[in-house]
């Protein structure tokens, strides 16, 4: 790995003990990802995959309210609006770089901490030792800014029990501890109050021989008591039938779920359904990523992606005008589109 450039320190490189350290350093913007970070990650996780005097990695968000909210969501909005293509470049790497993590040849060890979103989820909830604490909040919220989830959100979704990661994908819903054990996005519950310790003692000992050690068990979730109708509704055929299944149920909470639903992008919501359940019968993560990289590579020219993002982040009205505006406008040909291949040379290529 090369040395640390003075010049960027967006996100910080450390050997303590046996462990590599890498934190995400730009807590005023909830430790955003931005492409040299991910180049810098790649870089880091290469060299520490073959120097003997690194027997883990650790990663860690600066600050105390989270690991990452994903990625440069404004860098994103920019580039749609202008018709370039620096975004998927981004995602190209990004993409690779979820992929390594997922396979990488020492624990991974991700603490989870505050919010996990988005790319951040990408970060951490491929790792082989994924952390959550009582202030996690761990999402994949995209059908929100007319995007899908990426990153490999939709493998990670796809494999979580029931129709639990249907629900997690079309909603957009941030689960707290409990849950994200429930649904296979982190491992192991530790108090917030803990991590200095557990970090600390990671300069010397294996994560698997610590994590009992100081791993406990977290307070109730919200999703295990509402299996019964997430699984009903969500097992429906098509978006539309989904939200009247809720909207059917007795459970106020359900029709809550229809309404938080119906304020998605429904190219959106329509995409990410037939996303999540296409990856189920992908198999491997490689080939999730590349039906991910060509359904961004899409989205990226979609008009909700642009106004999704304005509504939410640019100028935050909360109001954001959906083209078409109704889930009866998005057809089946247009879902179809998203998949299409990009085209010799274009695909994520991680075969």
């Amino acid at each position: 790995m090369k040395s640390e450039d003075a010049a960027d320190d967006t996100v910080l490189f450390t050997v303590e003990g046996c462990t590599g350290v890498i934190t995400l350093n730009r807590p005023r913007a909830l430790n955003a990802l931005t492409h040299p970070m991910v180049l810098r990650i790649e870089e880091a996780l290469a060299a520490w995959e073959h120097d003997p005097a690194v027997a883990q990695v650790l990663i860690r968000g600066a600050g105390e309210r989270g690991l990452c909210a994903g990625g440069d969501i404004r860098a994103i909005h920019d580039d749609a609006k202008a018709g370039t293509a620096a975004s998927a470049g981004f995602w190209r790497d990004e993409y690779r770089l979820n992929a390594r993590i997922a396979r990488y040849a020492k624990p991974y060890v991700a603490l989870m901490d505050g919010i996990v979103m988005g790319g951040g989820v990408g970060l951490s909830a491929h790792g082989s030792v994924r952390v959550v604490t009582e202030r996690s909040r761990v999402a994949m919220p995209e059908t929100g800014i007319g995007f899908v989830p990426d990153v490999g959100g939709t493998y990670l979704l796809g494999r979580a029990p029931g129709r639990l990661g249907t629900h997690l994908a079309l909603t957009g819903t941030a689960v707290g501890a409990a849950d994200a054990l429930l649904c296979g996005l982190a491992d192991h519950f530790v108090p917030a109050e803990r991590l200095p310790e557990l970090t600390a003692a990671l300069a010397s000992a294996p994560a698997a021989e610590l994590l009992p050690r100081h791993a406990t068990a977290p307070a109730p979730g919200e999703l295990a008591g509402r299996r019964s109708w997430i699984d009903r509704c969500y097992a429906a055929d098509t978006v539309e039938e989904i939200v009247e299944r809720l909207l059917g149920e007795d459970d106020p909470a359900a029709k809550e779920t229809a309404e938080t639903i119906l304020a998605k992008s429904p190219t959106a919501l329509k995409v990410t359904l037939a996303a999540v359940r296409r990856a189920r019968a992908l198999g491997p993560l490689e080939q999730v990523l590349a039906q991910e990289y060509r359904v961004s590579c899409h989205a990226l020219r979609s008009p909700d992606l642009v106004e999704g993002i304005r509504a939410q982040v640019i100028d935050k009205d909360r109001a954001p005008r959906w083209s078409p505006p109704g889930l009866d406008g998005v057809g089946d040909e247009q879902v179809a589109r998203f998949f299409a291949p990009l085209g010799p040379g274009r695909e994520l290529g991680l075969d």
